[in-house]
């Protein structure tokens, strides 16, 4: 008989979670990594610039947002009484340092080849430092807006998650000639996120857990990745310098999503309900041994 989960402070999920009885328990620490953009086109997917505009959107979204996250879960380290998770925490926060400097590195890049990236970047200044920031809250106030900060990140991390397992099973990317560099930056960092995917979500469990917050914040995550990553595509698409006439960009993104070169916008919708089922835990999206075996061949690493 299906029993509804107890809305409250209680997890629905133990906080140290599945992770300890697989092989997903492992060490997690950052790796050197190096990218030379020398010689990268500013359509790296040739033919595909709304495709090569989403992968974009990494470069500009996600160093900011993971800078934001990282300071949450430094917060939160404190309150963090396992000392596995301690250690993974530690380990995720130096992964995203990194990650956010490897995609500023693709961004300056990609503005000295003439696409103007200051816009955004002002917007995701303004997104961390006036929404996600800290607003000088003391006491119980602090603690409750650390909570929710991180029940966002955790539901952001599940779709990184999920478009980290995409991205290395993307096959065509190769077929269709994607720049090399680009390609492993993508993959590198997307096999970091399946990596490293229980440790947002085994920290909140850990500080709150509460069912409500969960579902609260994974509705309002879903919906703020989903603004973005589609207005900062259509803002690339419209000012990409190269000359030329291009499609209406809602044309060209139903085209390259249906033709599987970038995963399906439906992507916000369809796992929401695998993130809200009571007893969700990120290690039961798959085995990561792929992106494993990437990360220990990836061209960046082996070379740093």
């Amino acid at each position: 008989m299906f029993r509804l989960p107890r809305i409250g402070r209680r997890p629905v999920v133990d906080a140290r979670g599945a992770r300890r009885h697989t092989d997903q328990s492992h060490a997690i620490a950052a790796r050197d990594v190096h990218f030379s953009w020398e010689g990268v086109p500013m359509h790296y997917i040739p033919g595909e610039p709304m495709a090569t505009h989403i992968i974009n959107v990494m470069h500009l979204v996600l160093p900011e947002g993971e800078r934001a996250m990282s300071k949450a879960l430094a917060e939160a380290l404190p309150l963090i009484t396992d000392e596995r998770l301690r250690e993974e925490v530690v380990g995720f926060i130096g992964q995203e340092a990194t990650h956010a400097s490897s995609h500023e590195g693709a961004r300056e890049h990609l503005a000295t080849l003439g696409l103007d990236v200051e816009p955004i970047a002002r917007k995701m200044d303004w997104l961390v430092d006036r929404v996600l920031g800290e607003h000088g809250l003391t006491g119980r106030a602090r603690h409750a807006w650390l909570c929710e900060r991180l029940g966002l990140f955790a539901a952001m991390e599940h779709y990184t998650a999920v478009v980290g397992e995409w991205l290395l099973e993307a096959e065509h990317l190769e077929r269709k000639g994607m720049h090399p560099t680009m390609l492993d930056l993508v993959r590198w960092h997307g096999a970091e996120e399946v990596e490293h995917r229980n440790v947002a979500f085994d920290a909140f469990l850990h500080v709150d857990g509460s069912y409500a917050r969960r579902v609260r914040t994974s509705l309002v995550a879903s919906f703020t990745l989903a603004t973005l990553f589609l207005t900062t595509a259509r803002y690339l698409y419209r000012t990409d310098p190269t000359p030329g006439a291009r499609r209406w960009w809602v044309t060209e993104l139903l085209s390259a999503t249906r033709r599987g070169v970038i995963p399906k916008a439906t992507i916000f919708l369809t796992e929401i309900p695998k993130y809200l089922r009571p007893s969700f835990h990120p290690s039961q999206l798959g085995p990561m041994d792929t992106a494993l075996r990437y990360l220990a061949r990836s061209p960046a690493v082996s070379t740093a």
